[in-house]
């Protein structure tokens, strides 16, 4: 009995010295504090801000992201660099937020509301200094064997360089099916556009693109021409941008007439991080309206669901449709697509 109360007393002071340096670990790394509207208050290490959202790592529920417009009030320990509305840029060793105001050092005569501040330690690129670069490489393979012997394989890729002014984007895509050993599909798709930030949310630019789908009896069809567009929504729970322009296209067909033409074209991309988890849901719709011939649509929906999976590899489910009301003789004007691929993304 007396050698099971010993071990029970060196128990509970081993579990107390434990729980003691657990949550002195947890108060010293819980240095930054953010007071909400609704009184509740958040321990962490603040880390971020950007596009109205506040970024804060915590011990007991991981990464927050909160809505600046939530906060009244806020301490940060460390030293901050911070880019305001006006394109003030400033740094400070310490940040206070009182009543939605931004307490700073002697460094400025003026005084920021909480609103005003557009970001926490931005990127070079997000003060003028060179380009963000990202994109994405995937690719889907299928091969069955049984009754029918099918190979399926889709690849994507698509990269992009941004700027405050300025933008570049390159995407290319296709597919190679066969069944039984016989080629049932081969398409692929390139483009590459360059716009300018023109006020605001507008922009103009220009693009060029390259198809082909033998499949469809076309050789290629390429297209060159501006555009103007617009993003209208740019929260990372709803995303929207449209471009809207002319283009001159050329279609050569392996078989029917090749033809020239003045087109009216249109691309709408739709994003969403809703579903949380950074999944992502999507929407991809591209057209082209012959204006000579009206009657003659060209139309691409992909609609898509992303998420993460480690290391910066994801996956994705996507439909895609095709319409094509000019389709040649003997070539279906409809093509729907069920894809799934792997890839990753920087």
């Amino acid at each position: 009995m007396y050698i099971l109360t010993r071990l029970f007393s060196r128990f509970l002071a081993v579990s107390s010295t434990l729980l003691c340096a657990l949550l002195l670990s947890v108060t010293a790394n819980a240095v930054d504090r953010i007071e909400l509207r609704d009184g509740s208050v958040v321990m962490g290490t603040v880390t971020d801000a950007d596009a109205g959202t506040v970024t804060i790592d915590t011990a007991f529920a991981g990464t927050l992201s909160i809505d600046q417009s939530a906060i009244v009030g806020m301490t940060v320990e460390s030293g901050l660099v911070l880019q305001m509305d006006d394109g003030s840029v400033l740094e400070t060793p310490r940040l206070e937020v009182t009543d939605e105001q931004l307490a700073l050092s002697e460094q400025t005569n003026r005084s920021y509301a909480l609103e005003q501040l557009t970001r926490i330690n931005p990127e070079p690129w997000e003060l003028g200094d060179g380009y963000n670069f990202g994109g994405l490489a995937s690719f889907g393979f299928e091969s069955q064997r049984g009754n029918t012997d099918t190979d399926e394989l889709n690849y994507r890729f698509e990269t992009r360089w941004e700027s405050l002014v300025d933008r570049f984007r390159v995407e290319a895509y296709g597919e190679v099916n066969e069944a039984n050993g016989i080629k049932n599909a081969e398409n692929w798709t390139a483009r590459g556009r360059y716009d300018r930030n023109q006020t605001g949310n507008w922009y103009w630019g220009g693009g060029v693109s390259a198809e082909q789908d033998l499949f469809a009896d076309l050789d290629l069809r390429t297209s060159i021409g501006p555009y103007v567009g617009r993003r209208f929504f740019t929260e990372p729970v709803f995303e929207l941008e449209a471009e809207t322009g002319l283009a001159f296209i050329s279609e050569d067909f392996v078989s029917a007439d090749d033809r020239e033409y003045l087109g009216s074209t249109w691309d709408v991309h739709v994003s969403s991080n809703y579903l949380g988890g950074d999944s992502r849901l999507y929407i991809d719709h591209k057209g082209i309206w012959n204006l000579d011939e009206v009657s003659n649509i060209v139309l691409n929906t992909t609609l898509g669901l992303s998420f993460p999976l480690l290391l910066g590899i994801e996956a994705a489910a996507e439909f895609v449709y095709d319409v094509n009301t000019g389709a040649v003789e003997g070539t279906e004007e409809v093509d729907q697509t069920y894809r799934l691929r792997i890839g990753y993304a920087w």
